[in-house]
């Protein structure tokens, strides 16, 4: 079971939704998020933060330690905890839930039409996105 979580970024514009896997870390794990915009300013620290396309997360690795002893890893660092989706994106991107219903809207109306075509165009639609998604830089588009 995964818990959702919204936050804001440090500039107030944007937000992301993150998802906390098997909810082993806490919402509190995430110090501050960057978006773009505001992430201009900032020192990378790759000990407690991860970038992923301009977005910067800054985790609380006290927190991620802490509770880190019902994770199967012996060191807990920021990739490993977005990687392995124990605080990650809900979706491949912070706005991605929003984004690809919107996108499948149009692909549902087909499915009632043309159920055969509706299979074929939205196999084609969900890698054409994610070839889309990994050559704009969102490093949960390039998993294997």
């Amino acid at each position: 079971m995964c818990i959702d979580h919204t936050m804001n970024c440090s500039c107030g514009r944007q937000s992301a939704s993150f998802n906390f896997k098997d909810n082993i870390m806490p919402a509190e794990i995430i110090n501050r998020l960057y978006c773009p915009d505001c992430a201009t300013n900032i020192t990378y620290n790759p000990e407690t933060m991860l970038i992923d396309n301009q977005w910067i997360i800054e985790y609380d690795m006290d927190v991620a330690r802490f509770m880190g002893h019902k994770m199967p890893h012996a060191e807990i660092t920021p990739a490993q905890l977005f990687d392995d989706g124990y605080c990650t994106w809900r979706g491949v991107y912070p706005a991605d839930h929003i984004d690809s219903v919107r996108e499948r809207e149009e692909l549902v109306k087909l499915s009632k039409i043309n159920p055969k075509k509706y299979l074929t165009e939205f196999r084609k639609w969900g890698i054409e996105r994610m070839e889309r998604l990994a050559h704009e830089g969102w490093r949960k588009a390039r998993e294997k």
